[in-house]
C-alpha cells in the first residue's frame, strides 16, 4: 500500500544509513512529536511497518499528549526532564521561561546530536520554580540522581592528591585523593603525588606530628629521630599541637618565606651557641624548603587560592579548561570536553555547578571566568568570589583558558578527521579500487606452522577500518598432515562459512587471505563450487622482507593496482600484520602447550595431580614404565589405574 502525507510545517527528516551504502529504507517527519511514514509501508496485525520502524497507535497517542503538553507550559523559570518511551530520563534542563525552551526542541532546526535526542524523547516532566538560581541548582542535583545519558557528566573521575591535616587529638598530616571536610583541612590540590609527598616530607621534618594511625604503647623510629614528640607516652599540652596546625596552615598557604626566616634565626642562634648539630639540621630544613617551594614561578605575589575558567565550543561540542593556581602558583589543570544541547553559556553554568559538587573539588578563595557568562548567578551557586577580569594579569589568565580549550577542540576536530581519513575513507579507496561497494566488513585469514608441525589458522575481523577483536577465531587445523598451505586454507574457509550458513549469520563483505595466488585460489574454490557464494576474495601478497607489497583479485588472480601511500594500502598492511600477530601468537601457544606435553597425559585415569606425584616418585617416565604394579600402587595410585597406567607404557599402541 502506498501512503503519502503533505505535511508542513517539516522540521526535520531522519535517513537511516547502513553499512556506508546509503540505503533510504525510510524517511521520517517530525512534526511537532508526531511520527508518520512517508513512501512504502505495509500493514499487520494493526500495526504500521515500513523498512525498520515500527509505529503503533498507542505511541502516536503518546506523542499526541506531547503535542498537548506543550501547549500548557508555563513561561516561568524551572527543569524540564525528557524521557524515553520506557520511561527513562534521558536528559535535563533548566529554563528561564520553560515554554520557550521546550518549544525549541520540537522547532527550528538542530544538528546531528541534537536530532538523535530528540528522536528518543516520548514524554517530559518540568517543575517550577521561583528564580533561575534555583533551576540551576535544582538541574545539578537531578543530573546528580538520574545521570541522564545526554546531560554532561564528568566521567573522568579525576582526583588530585592534597595534603590533609587531621583534627583528631593528636593531628597526623596524610596524602589522600578523598576529601571529607569535616575530618580536618585539605590544601592542594597538587599537581601530583610526587609534589604532595615531597611538601609532607619536608614537614615531617620541621614539625614533629603523630604518625601512628592508632597509638601504640611503646615508642617508635619516628621518635628517636625526631619527627615525633610520642604522645602514646608522653603527656604533651594540647597547646603544642594546636601552635603547630597554626604554623603548619600558614606554611601551606604560602607563609613557608616566614617560617624559613624563623628556621634561620634560630639557626643562627644555634651557631652562636656552638650547637653546630641543631644548626646543620635547621640548615637543611631550610635548603628543603628553598628546594620544594621554591622550584615554580610564582605567578601572583598574593599567593592566593584560585581556580580560573576557560570555554569554547564548535560543532555541538565544548571544552572547558580550568587552571588551579595554589598559592600563587598554576600547580595544575583539568580539561573536559562533552557535547551539549543547550546553549553554550548555559550548559557552561552547569558544568561548574557539577564541577564543584564533586567532592574533590574544594572551591577556592577566587574563580575567575570569562565574559558573556552570568556571574552574579555562578556567585550565589557557589558563594565564593567570581571575578570577570577586564584588564590585567587575571584577564590573561583567563585568555589563556580560553586559547587552550580552543585548541583542545581543534585538535579533537582534526584526530578525528584523521581517523575518518584512516578507516572510513580508506575502506571507500579499497571498495573503488575492488570496483565493489565500501566493504563494512573485513575478515582475513593467515596459516601458521613450522615445517608442517602444529599447524594453525587464525581470523581476524575488521568492521569501518577498525578491528574487531571480539570476533577474532582461532583454528587448529585438523584434515590436514604436513605442510599444505593450501589444503590449510580450504580447510579453515570450509569450517568458517559451513557455520555461517548454518547459523543464517551475515557475510563478511570482503575477504583477504594472507597468500599468494595459491592460496586465493584454495579460498574461492571452496566459498563459490562447495557453498555457491560469490563474496569479493583477494589475497594479499608479500615481499621478500615479509612486508605487504600487492592486493591480487579475480581468478585468475590479477594485481589490483593500489598506490603505496594510499589510505586503503595503509589499511591493508594494519589488517595483514594483525592477523600474522595473532596467527603466530597462537601458534606459539599451542607449540608450547605440545612442548610439555608427557605420555602419561594420554593415559586414562591420570590427572595433573597424579601425573606430578608419579614424577616425584620415580623422576621420568623411563623409571615410571620400569616400576611394578606394586610400586605404582605404593605411589598412591588405586589398583585399576595402577595396571591401566602399567598397561598403556608396557603397550602405548
Amino acid at each position: 500500500m502506498n501512503v503519502k502525507y503533505a505535511i508542513t510545517p517539516v522540521l526535520f527528516v531522519f535517513v537511516r544509513i547502513k553499512r556506508l551504502n546509503v540505503r533510504l529504507n525510510s524517511v521520517i517527519i517530525w512534526r511537532e512529536t508526531l511520527l508518520v511514514p512517508l513512501g512504502e509501508s505495509t500493514h499487520k496485525n494493526g500495526k504500521t511497518h515500513f523498512g525498520k520502524f515500527l509505529l503503533k497507535d498507542e505511541y502516536n497517542m503518546g506523542t499526541q499528549t506531547i503535542k498537548e503538553k506543550l501547549s500548557l507550559l508555563p513561561k516561568q523559570p524551572g527543569c524540564y526532564l525528557m524521557k524515553n518511551n520506557r520511561g527513562e530520563i534521558i536528559y535535563v534542563g533548566k529554563a528561564k521561561n520553560l515554554f520557550n525552551r521546550v518549544h525549541s526542541y520540537f522547532s527550528g532546526s538542530h544538528d546531528a546530536k541534537t536530532r538523535r535526542m530528540i528522536m528518543d524523547i516520548a514524554d517530559f516532566e518540568y517543575i517550577v520554580v521561583s528564580s533561575e538560581i534555583e533551576s540551576l541548582l535544582l538541574e545539578i542535583n537531578l543530573i546528580k540522581k538520574h545521570e541522564p545519558r545526554y546531560n554532561i557528566m564528568l566521567r573522568d573521575d579525576k582526583s588530585y592528591p592534597y595534603i590533609k591535616l587531621t583534627n583528631e587529638r593528636y593531628p597526623r598530616l596524610l596524602i589522600t585523593r578523598k576529601v571529607n571536610r569535616r575530618s580536618g583541612k585539605y590544601f592542594g590540590p597538587y599537581p601530583n603525588v610526587t609534589a604532595a609527598s615531597e611538601t609532607k616530607r619536608l614537614l615531617d621534618r620541621i614539625y614533629p606530628l603523630r604518625k601512628c594511625r592508632t597509638l601504640p604503647t611503646r615508642v617508635c623510629l619516628y621518635y628517636h629521630i625526631g619527627q615525633c614528640l610520642a604522645p602514646c607516652v608522653n603527656d604533651i599540652p594540647p597547646e603544642t599541637y594546636e601552635k603547630m596546625s597554626e604554623d603548619i596552615t600558614r606554611f601551606l598557604k604560602g607563609g613557608y618565606q616566614d617560617v624559613k626566616r624563623e628556621l634561620n634565626e634560630e639557626m643562627l642562634k644555634a651557631s652562636e651557641q656552638l650547637n653546630f648539630e641543631k644548626a646543620k639540621e635547621l640548615r637543611d630544613q631550610i635548603r628543603s624548603i628553598e628546594t620544594v617551594m621554591e622550584k615554580q614561578k610564582v605567578i601572583f605575589n598574593d599567593l592566593d587560592d584560585r581556580d580560573v575558567f576557560g570555554y569554547a565550543f564548535d560543532k555541538g561540542w565544548m571544552c572547558v579548561q580550568v587552571f588551579f593556581m595554589r598559592q600563587g602558583k598554576l600547580i595544575e589543570r583539568d580539561v573536559s570536553m562533552f557535547p551539549f544541547y543547550q546553549e553554550p553559556e548555559e550548559d557552561f553554568l552547569t558544568f561548574i555547578g557539577q564541577f564543584y559538587a564533586h567532592q574533590n573539588h574544594i572551591k577556592p578563595k577566587e574563580v575567575l571566568i570569562p565574559n558573556h557568562v552570568d556571574q552574579k548567578l555562578i556567585e550565589q551557586m557557589l558563594e565564593t568570589a567570581v571575578l570577570q577580569p577586564q584588564r590585567g594579569r587575571k584577564k590573561d589568565l583567563v585568555n589563556m583558558a580560553i586559547k587552550n580549550a580552543q585548541i583542545a577542540l581543534k585538535e579533537k576536530f582534526a584526530l578525528i578527521e584523521r581517523d575518518e581519513k584512516r578507516t572510513i575513507g580508506a575502506v571507500e579507496q579499497l571498495g573503488n579500487a575492488l570496483d565493489i561497494a565500501a566493504p563494512h566488513r573485513i575478515e582475513t585469514f593467515d596459516n601458521s606452522n613450522i615445517q608442517g608441525s602444529d599447524p594453525v589458522s587464525a581470523m581476524v575481523v575488521f568492521e569501518d577500518g577498525r578491528p574487531k577483536k571480539s570476533a577474532y577465531r582461532k583454528y587448529r587445523v585438523k584434515t590436514v598432515k604436513g605442510p599444505d598451505d593450501f589444503a590449510t586454507m580450504k580447510e579453515v574457509v570450509r569450517r568458517r562459512y559451513s557455520r555461517l550458513l548454518k547459523e543464517g549469520a551475515a557475510l563478511p563483505d570482503l575477504i583477504l587471505i594472507d597468500g599468494g595466488k595459491g592460496q586465493l585460489s584454495a579460498a574461492i574454490d571452496v566459498l563459490e563450487n562447495e557453498f555457491g557464494l560469490y563474496v569479493p576474495v583477494c589475497g594479499l601478497v608479500k615481499d621478500d622482507k615479509h612486508r605487504t607489497a600487492q592486493l591480487m583479485a579475480g581468478d585468475p588472480p590479477t594485481v589490483v593496482p593500489l598506490p603505496r601511500n594510499s589510505q586503503a594500502f595503509y589499511l591493508l598492511q594494519r589488517i595483514q600484520d594483525e592477523v600474522h600477530r595473532f596467527a603466530i601468537s597462537f601458534h606459539r601457544q599451542v607449540r608450547d602447550k605440545s612442548m610439555v606435553h608427557s605420555v602419561l597425559d594420554d593415559i586414562p585415569g591420570i590427572g595433573k595431580q597424579r601425573k606430578q606425584a608419579l614424577l616425584r616418585k620415580f623422576g621420568s617416565v623411563k623409571k615410571i614404565r620400569e616400576a611394578s604394579s606394586d610400586a605404582l600402587r605404593d605411589a598412591g595410585l588405586p589398583e585399576k589405574v595402577a595396571e591401566t597406567v602399567k598397561k598403556y607404557l608396557d603397550d602405548p599402541s
